[in-house]
């Protein structure tokens, strides 16, 4: 596995971890791409998308865990 294809893997099997309580919620997040400075690209769906609080999950729940997760993500930004 090439190491983009290893990152990529790494950074779904971290938002799996998230997916759940998001999906709770009526919300979810897709992984779009990963930039060659290692951030993150996300898509919000479902009732995230447009939710208030979108950016605080964003920061605060989905960027965290990445960060925990895959050392290597520098930053997570939402994309439409």
């Amino acid at each position: 596995m090439s190491e983009a294809n290893e990152l990529r893997q790494k950074v779904e099997d971290a938002l799996d971890k998230v997916r759940p309580s998001l999906e709770a919620d009526g919300g979810g997040v897709e992984l779009v791409g990963i930039t060659e400075d290692n951030v993150a690209e996300v898509r919000l769906r479902g009732a995230c998308k447009g939710c208030p609080m979108s950016q605080m999950t964003l920061a605060m729940g989905i960027g965290r865990v990445l960060r925990q997760e895959v050392p290597e993500i520098e930053d997570v930004r939402a994309v439409d």
